[in-house]
């Protein structure tokens, strides 16, 4: 992995966006730039002035988006789409969304978005090409079980302690089972998710646990009477979603900024409380 032009921040990107103000020996310094002065629709390089765009996937899945339709602010990262854009100053009416594969957006080259909302997790890998706002979601486990097991509709971490519980070997996922849960039985680890599936469809053990995208995708998809049964506490270094912006894009301190703010005031956090743990059936274990 190697290291990426810092991000500027919001800051050092409203001096880069203003001019430089010339002084006589009598006058004073320039007063340093203001959040509004810097990062406002009427400034920000967009790709269509005065109007943002955001791209997704095609489809836009569940529980992210709701009927694959990103213009309806339902959904997880629909709704923060809307938000980022509003701590920006752009109304609703003011968002266009268009559909660009994940592949093409993570590829270099320019983008014709503003920024790409799509579960990218950040890498730096991935900054060689393309730039990355802060996080807006950092991805947390989860316990996955089939309706018929004893841990469906558990709601505590303690009720999961006396659970046969499975993970892929070496990854969060184990590391949740050891350090959060601490169940009684040693955990089955396995070399692949697909080893790990089978042996949940076996009844061999109570409970998977995966990553919240993967138990997604595994419930819906995979497994039809596969059930959440909750999502655990942070471990570990998770692994964080971040707005996809262009290779050194002008927006990318601003869009920052906005996201930034929108985790102080906890408005990230009411969004996924709302659409991730009641929304989407994946309650949080305590």
């Amino acid at each position: 992995m190697v290291s990426t032009p810092r991000t500027p921040t919001l800051a050092t990107a409203g001096i880069v966006l203003l001019a430089v103000t010339a002084c006589t020996p009598q006058a004073q310094p320039a007063p340093m730039p203001t959040v509004s002065m810097a990062c406002t629709k009427d400034s920000l390089s967009t790709q269509t002035p005065g109007r943002l765009t955001i791209a997704t996937d095609e489809p836009a899945d569940p529980p992210w988006f709701v009927d694959d339709k990103p213009d309806n602010g339902e959904g997880f990262e629909s709704a923060v789409a809307y938000a980022v854009a509003e701590q920006l100053g752009y109304a609703r009416d003011d968002v266009t969304w268009i559909r660009v594969r994940f592949d093409a957006a993570v590829a270099p080259g320019p983008k014709n978005f503003d920024f790409d909302i799509n579960q990218f997790a950040v890498t730096e890998e991935r900054k060689q090409a393309v730039d990355f706002s802060a996080p807006y979601y950092l991805v947390r486990q989860t316990v996955i079980a089939l309706e018929s097991s004893k841990i469906a509709g558990m709601t505590a971490l303690a009720d999961l302690r006396g659970a046969k519980l499975g993970a892929r070997v070496g990854t969060t996922s184990y590391q949740a089972i050891t350090d959060v849960v601490r169940p009684t039985a040693e955990p089955q680890v396995y070399n692949s998710n697909d080893d790990a599936k089978k042996a949940l469809q076996n009844g061999q053990i109570d409970g998977l646990v995966v990553d919240l995208p993967t138990a997604f995708h595994i419930t819906g998809a995979e497994i039809d009477d596969a059930v959440i049964v909750g999502q655990l506490p942070q471990v570990g270094t998770p692994e964080a979603f971040g707005l996809l912006l262009d290779k050194d894009s002008p927006l990318t301190g601003c869009v920052s900024a906005a996201v930034g703010q929108l985790s102080s005031e906890g408005i990230l956090k009411q969004l996924e409380q709302q659409w991730l743990a009641q929304v989407a059936g994946a309650p949080e274990l305590t």
